[in-house]
């Protein structure tokens, strides 16, 4: 087919402007990635540094919506301005045949040059890419926004005819998945060590999870009866391995106070150094006088409301209440840091096998006690904790009854053993993956 116009000074400048306009599909393209795809946090740190490029890509990015709007309504526009004159131009040099000319030529020349190109640059590098395109893009951001803006109600007015809601908090809500899934990630891929995954996940979880799941359960906590004679008390909170003790009257429910050994032996020191003070008179103190007052708080609190309440207060032991005031249990502040950096003992502490133990046929033998939490952490799992705290708790919940000692039981991959129990709780348990 013979040319229908020659190669003149018309054609050079519109094939000029057409790779101008490339110049800009590929300029918006990359900002796209770069700004999209460059970690907030890295670009904090990197503007904490002085970096203004950085600072000006935070800015901009703080209305994701308005910013991938006004990137997109650019690209389009270049990219259909672009493709319109290649097909004038191409019309004009091939006749009819030059529309599907300039197609295939633009398809290759976006793709290309347009779309892969700058977005594999922006997605290697994207802090640095995100830096340098900040300051143009944060200017086009300006220009465009009264017509992304009319977009954007256009946009949630058809949404919302769909039932579908916007969020404009969404990213701020779901910072902490990522963080969890990255860290999870980095788990899976070796980079990140089990230790520092558990710790880090751990003081994530703080704010979903609540004081009855990790509180010691009130059958197993240590009183002191204040009606007990004082030599009884004394030794008492001697050979006890906890430094605070609740004190109660007549009846367990009835808590008066907490005393500290500490606080009981400096009233007795104060005794001793008395002149002319007989030894049995170090013994006739009032318990009432050394006792603090008891601290509650709901079961229904979360571990990260509690945490900040314990260091507001100066405080370490709290006794825990259902909605009816009833004992429940007690927690320590360690109780909840030993959610983040796992168990923490020290001399005073009893000495107890490891919660979990291998049998000879290679099941785990474990307390009916133990957390689910504390299970799936030691050994990867994920047995669900949704409907129950401990390992007793889950099996009584799916078996929908309390089993007898050498019932077996297979829920959620897994098969249970009970091989203890004692009245109507269950003490040992034995698990292995099916």
């Amino acid at each position: 087919m013979e040319p229908t116009t020659t190669f003149d000074t018309a054609f050079w400048i519109t094939a000029g402007v057409i790779l101008f306009l490339l110049t800009l599909s590929a300029f918006f393209s990359g900002s796209e990635t770069a700004l999209t795809a460059a970690s907030r946090g890295k670009l904090r740190a990197q503007a904490d540094k002085g970096s203004r490029g950085a600072q000006r890509a935070l800015n901009v990015t703080e209305d994701s919506e308005r910013l991938i709007g006004s990137v997109l309504l650019g690209n389009n526009l270049v990219n259909i301005l672009a493709t319109s004159l290649a097909t004038a131009l191409f019309t004009r040099a091939f006749g009819e045949g030059g529309v599907a000319l300039a197609t295939l030529v633009m398809t290759l020349l976006v793709l290309i040059f347009a779309e892969v190109l700058p977005k594999t640059y922006a997605i290697t590098r994207p802090e640095d890419a995100a830096s340098t395109v900040a300051s143009p893009i944060s200017v086009i951001v300006t220009l465009f926004s009264p017509i992304v803006a009319a977009v954007r109600v256009l946009v949630r007015g058809v949404l919302r005819l769909f039932g579908v809601e916007t969020d404009p908090d969404s990213q701020v809500l779901a910072m902490r998945e990522e963080i969890a899934g990255a860290i999870q990630l980095g788990h899976s891929e070796g980079i990140v060590e089990k230790e520092d995954r558990d710790r880090i996940l751990g003081a994530l979880d703080l704010s979903d999870r609540v004081v009855e799941e990790i509180m010691l359960h009130r059958s197993g906590i240590q009183m002191i009866n204040a009606d007990d004679a004082p030599a009884d008390i004394l030794k008492q909170c001697l050979e006890s391995n906890h430094t605070r003790l609740p004190v109660y009257k007549e009846d367990q429910e009835n808590i008066i106070g907490v005393v500290h050994a500490k606080d009981l032996f400096r009233s007795m020191y104060t005794r001793a150094m008395q002149e002319e003070t007989n030894p049995r008179d170090l013994l006739a103190f009032d318990l009432t006088e050394v006792a603090k007052e008891p601290y509650f708080v709901p079961e229904t609190t979360s571990l990260d409301d509690q945490m900040r309440e314990f260091l507001r207060r100066h405080a370490h032991f709290a006794l825990v209440v259902d909605e009816y005031g009833s004992l429940q249990g007690l927690i320590t502040l360690e109780d909840i840091l030993e959610e983040i950096v796992g168990e923490i003992t020290d001399e005073f502490d009893e000495d107890t096998d490891h919660p979990i133990r291998k049998s000879e046929d290679g099941q785990f033998v474990i307390e009916g006690a133990m957390t689910i939490r504390d299970l799936n952490r030691a050994t990867d799992w994920s047995l669900p904790d949704d409907e129950a705290n401990t390992i007793a708790g889950l099996v009584i919940h799916e078996a929908q009854m309390i089993p007898t000692v050498g019932q077996v039981f297979s829920f959620h991959g897994f098969r249970f053993e009970v091989t203890g129990r004692e009245a109507n709780r269950i003490t040992d348990l034995k698990i292995r993956p099916l």
